[in-house]
């Protein structure tokens, strides 16, 4: 017998027509001693309680639609709500090329980085929850010429997923979900300003540019905005590495080293420069701010490739603090390889001896305006800083040996692992 739900066969309803009979307790007992009379029916007899099986089945469950593979096209998936962002493609860094070095330097660029509440989940509808937004025009001769910044009113947080929202922006860029004192800025007054911002030629088409990783993010915020405000723009995102790596292509003739670019991207040097961050990251002495992302970028640049162009340093390309620097001057050089020392170190006759200067390839020189935050240095002097603590201990260990000669104590020198009795 067919289970409930499920559909029934002719033989069954035959079972069910016949009443069960001692020793049958049950339709279903009955089965074995109904199916040598199913059997002996007739072809019209069968038909009969096919045609019963068919209706009950037709009346449970819907019948399968069959797909039609032969002249048929695929079914067009239902169109995107207008809740959901349009992303538009990212373009390849191909598209990048100048004819010559006066086209490359001449080249405006526009630096873009959108910050939100962290990252949602796949599921949810929300993925990002942008809150502010900066952008700068910038060319490798003018440097920044123009920025522009808004705070983002952002939308309401899915339920459940407020707390991880602003604990995202609390590590980040402290921008609080509600109770902001500053002025926010909508979606559609944030989207036509940066198009008019990024469109000083009527008919140009806007080329922005953020670091890889962040291009996701910004993507989709953009997409997000356009398709809640319904304004409509065809941009370009392309990724700032693809830019460094054309620039240094254009000069060199040769592809630089990954390494080499995420380094470049990844330095502290300006992320306390004065006029770099907002006024309210300023004030609160907050690192993470989108202008001065995006102006980093442009001091990046201006750092690397306007003295291979011969382009004049000016305030524009670099902060005041590091744009009059000299290059021969504030040279801070940081020893990394412990093993190098210690070879150095054999190498020497005495344990006070200073350590040659060390080799290019084992070192990162920080020329003029490379220093750390919050280190000072002398404008004139450089400065040699171990990596390891073991040759300032061996330096110590000797000046007290020669200090203590006459105190007639056991010391162990440390150049020659050997205890002696100074007398």
């Amino acid at each position: 017998m067919a289970r409930r739900g499920l559909s029934r066969t002719a033989s069954a309803w035959f079972v069910r027509d016949q009443p069960p009979e001692p020793p049958e307790a049950q339709v279903a007992d009955a089965v074995p001693y109904r199916s040598r009379a199913w059997e002996s029916l007739i072809k019209e007899e069968k038909t009969v309680y096919a045609e019963k099986a068919r209706k009950w089945n037709s009346k449970k469950r819907p019948q399968k639609r069959v797909k039609e593979t032969c002249n048929v096209p695929d079914p067009v998936p239902a169109p995107l709500t207008a809740k959901m962002p349009s992303v538009a493609p990212l373009p390849d860094a191909c598209a990048l090329s100048w004819k010559n070095d006066q086209d490359t330097v001449a080249d405006i660029f526009y630096f873009l980085d959108i910050y939100s509440y962290g990252k949602l989940p796949p599921h949810c509808e929300q993925r990002f929850l942008p809150c502010e937004i900066g952008c700068v025009r910038y060319s490798l001769q003018a440097g920044i010429v123009a920025d522009f910044h808004h705070f983002i009113d952002p939308e309401v947080p899915p339920r459940g997923f407020r707390y991880h929202c602003q604990a995202a922006g609390d590590g980040t860029h402290k921008i609080p979900i509600s109770g902001f004192h500053l002025p926010r800025s909508c979606y559609a007054v944030v989207l036509r300003e940066l198009l008019e911002f990024a469109q000083p030629d009527r008919g140009a088409q806007p080329r922005f540019f953020c670091r890889s990783n962040d291009r996701f993010r910004i993507n989709w915020c953009l997409g997000r905005m356009a398709s809640i405000t319904g304004i409509e723009s065809h941009w370009e995102l392309f990724a700032l590495e693809d830019l460094i790596m054309k620039l240094y292509e254009k000069k060199y003739q040769k592809e630089p080293s990954k390494i080499w670019v995420y380094r470049k991207l990844d330095v502290c040097l300006w992320d306390f420069s004065r006029n770099t961050r907002c006024k309210w990251h300023e004030e609160n002495d907050i690192i993470c701010c989108a202008l001065a992302s995006c102006k980093k970028m442009g001091y990046c640049i201006s750092k690397s490739f306007a003295s291979v162009y011969g382009v004049p340093l000016t305030a524009a390309h670099l902060p005041l603090q590091n744009s009059d620097c000299d290059q021969s001057t504030n040279t801070r050089s940081v020893r990394l390889d412990a093993g190098h020392i210690q070879n150095v170190k054999g190498e020497s006759s005495g344990c006070d001896k200073p350590l040659g200067s060390p080799r290019q390839d084992k070192e990162f020189v920080l020329s003029n305006c490379d220093s750390p935050c919050g280190v000072k240095t002398s404008p004139c002097e450089t400065s040699v800083v171990q990596g390891r603590g073991v040759t300032r201990l061996l330096r110590s260990a000797s000046d007290l040996f020669r200090s203590s000669r006459s105190s007639g104590l056991f010391l162990t020198c440390p150049c020659n692992n050997r205890e002696e009795r100074v007398m």
